[in-house]
């Protein structure tokens, strides 16, 4: 018989897009690097300050941009209660990642947990399901149709330059105001909109997978102004880039 709950700790190389599909409710998180997650239409990164709990059964997609390590926890359905939504992304607190860590002692074995892993799981579990209850706004849309996903690729694509609506519009074969249309249909936001969570995604990926200073990131995603980039930034996740980063840190 399985471990009622084990950790997942290993090193990954780069990799393409993968589908994933697990039998137990899925903490997956990273300790170094970062990972990418594709699910219901939306596209999340995960740095080591965040994390998406997953309910058993629900299919997701997984990709590893640059090389990274994960710390991920996975849960025996009858272990834990199900998760607050099949799938959620949230930011780790400092207890959390104590014990994402302290957990990974112990992985998937026949043996069953001594007391004090079963305790520190347990713990795990109610803070996690606690943060799961206040997603995080950092998540791009994916697009239904073949037109409104081409033109999110060629946004993602050229983030580091100066991307113009219009011309990708005409790219797809769509008059500027039909493309508008689309978006607002298939995603609920604008383009520009859509623009900037690629921008500060990418920006949160360049942060986590390095020391470069954040104005040289700010220009690699697309910013001529930090002032601006930094105003986007904390918009969305709440935080300076300075402080973002500072989190992945133990």
């Amino acid at each position: 018989m399985s471990r009622k709950a084990y950790s997942f700790v290993r090193t990954f190389r780069a990799e393409p897009a993968r589908d994933l599909c697990v039998d137990r409710h899925y903490l997956l998180c990273a300790s170094v690097g970062a990972l990418r997650l594709e699910a219901q239409d939306r596209v999340w990164l995960l740095p080591p300050a965040r994390a998406a709990l997953i309910e058993a059964g629900q299919r997701i997609r997984v990709s590893i941009p640059q090389p990274v390590t994960t710390a991920s926890v996975l849960f025996d359905t009858a272990f834990t209660a199900p998760p607050p939504a099949p799938l959620t992304v949230f930011d780790l607190s400092p207890l959390a990642r104590a014990l994402v860590a302290e957990c990974g002692e112990w992985g998937e074995s026949d043996e069953p947990l001594p007391t004090y892993a079963e305790t520190l799981f347990a713990a795990l579990a109610a803070v996690t399901w606690r943060l799961a209850e206040q997603p995080s706004p950092v998540v791009v849309p994916v697009g239904r149709s073949p037109q409104l996903r081409r033109v999110l690729r060629l946004t993602e694509q050229r983030l580091g330059e100066e991307v113009r609506f219009e011309d990708l519009a005409y790219e797809v074969g769509l008059a500027p105001r039909s493309l508008a249309r689309r978006f607002a249909d298939e995603t609920g936001m604008t383009w520009r909109a859509a623009l900037r969570r690629m921008r500060v995604l990418r920006a949160i990926e360049e942060l986590s997978t390095g020391d470069a200073p954040v104005t040289r990131i700010a220009f690699l995603v697309g910013y001529r102004s930090l002032s601006a980039f930094n105003a986007a930034f904390r918009e969305l996740t709440g935080r300076t880039p300075t402080e973002y980063q500072a989190s992945f840190r133990p």
